[in-house]
């Protein structure tokens, strides 16, 4: 099949594909991309191919047709595997792909799908499989959310672009199910603890910190849901005990860590009066569902992946060594968090009116 040109214009009504990114919070902050390519051509189907695990996220998009599980893990070449799919791919007829990640493999799918247009950034040796190669200028796009829109503009567009906030839907009824299985009748208004990061904890505030502030929550009549993956149970539990034995209120503290599925986090986190989170996908979920958050950053920084919302309150000390981007603290002192006081997520619950 001949190469399109880039500057090809697909018809009003031709399928786009879309390659997502790896992350909860980036395919978060991907909804931006699909949002405007909804408005530029709205009756264009949008469908994404992703891990997996992003499926359930994906449906919780208006501007989703189809989430399209990627064949490989994290990681994983997989060259057969991809070339099946694209084979596949080719009957859906798209027109364009848009390529988010910048690896070779990323732009693997596309290429085999036959797809004319495939769009995406300079990265590892793509020539032959993206044939509309955008250069990165990191000085006029640099947050993450930037990035992944302009790739769904001309060639030519002004930059930056303009943000349309992620929006995910929630499921009432689903929601009702998930409180009615894990217990949740309390009708105390909940905040919401996301203890966890999963790129490591050069971006977790303290536990004691989080047990502290939870001690005082609950002595401000509030419950406690705590959310988080598998790996974060533990962590959820020394929260609660801590919390609990300060207060005697151990029946006003779910840690639901590693208890739900991430359709029924995003329902549940909905049903907060307000979260508390680091640096996390949880803290992009919590911001495309309208809730209140304070948002803490310590190894990275809010100029690069911040929450896309207008009702969060973010807390960065920017000190000499942040952000670094690291997965363990460099130095060894984490002063990018341990010096954010409770005293000052307290501060910040108050302004957005939940304390």
């Amino acid at each position: 099949m001949a190469a399109a040109s880039p500057d090809h214009n697909p018809g009003p009504a031709a399928p786009t594909l879309v390659v997502g990114p790896s992350w909860v919070g980036d395919m978060v902050m991907a909804q931006s991309l699909f949002k405007t390519l909804a408005a530029a051509r709205p009756r264009s189907p949008i469908d994404v191919l992703a891990p997996g695990w992003s499926l359930p996220v994906l449906a919780r998009m208006a501007e989703v047709r189809h989430g399209i599980e990627m064949p490989a893990g994290h990681g994983q070449f997989a060259l057969a595997a991809r070339w099946r799919l694209g084979r596949e791919l080719r009957r859906a007829g798209y027109a364009r792909a848009i390529v988010l990640p910048r690896s070779l493999k990323s732009a693997l799918v596309p290429r085999f799908a036959g797809i004319p247009l495939r769009t995406g950034y300079r990265g590892e040796l793509r020539y032959g499989l993206l044939n509309d190669i955008r250069e990165l200028d990191k000085s006029l796009l640099a947050q993450t959310v930037q990035r992944y829109t302009a790739l769904g503009l001309p060639r030519d567009a002004p930059l930056p672009p303009a943000i349309r906030q992620p929006e995910l839907r929630v499921d009432v009824q689903a929601r009702r199910t998930a409180r009615q299985r894990l217990g949740l009748d309390d009708p105390r208004p909940v905040i919401g603890l996301m203890p966890g990061a999963e790129y490591g904890p050069a971006k977790q505030w303290p536990l004691d910190y989080y047990a502290e502030l939870a001690a005082q929550l609950l002595r401000d009549g509030r419950q406690l849901w705590i959310f988080g993956g598998g790996k974060d149970r533990e962590a959820g539990e020394r929260i609660a005990s801590a919390a609990a034995a300060a207060t005697s209120g151990g029946t006003a503290v779910h840690n639901l860590a590693g208890q739900t599925s991430l359709a029924e986090a995003i329902d549940l986190i909905a049903a907060c009066a307000a979260v508390v989170s680091n640096d996390s996908g949880l803290m992009h979920v919590a911001a495309a569902v309208g809730r209140p958050l304070v948002a803490i950053y310590g190894s990275s920084t809010p100029d690069y992946t911040p929450p896309l919302s207008d009702r969060a309150e973010i807390l960065y000390l920017a000190i000499d060594c942040s952000p670094c981007f690291a997965r363990v603290c460099p130095l060894g002192h984490k002063r990018c968090l341990k010096d954010i006081a409770v005293a000052d997520v307290q501060r910040a619950l108050t302004r957005l009116g939940a304390l």
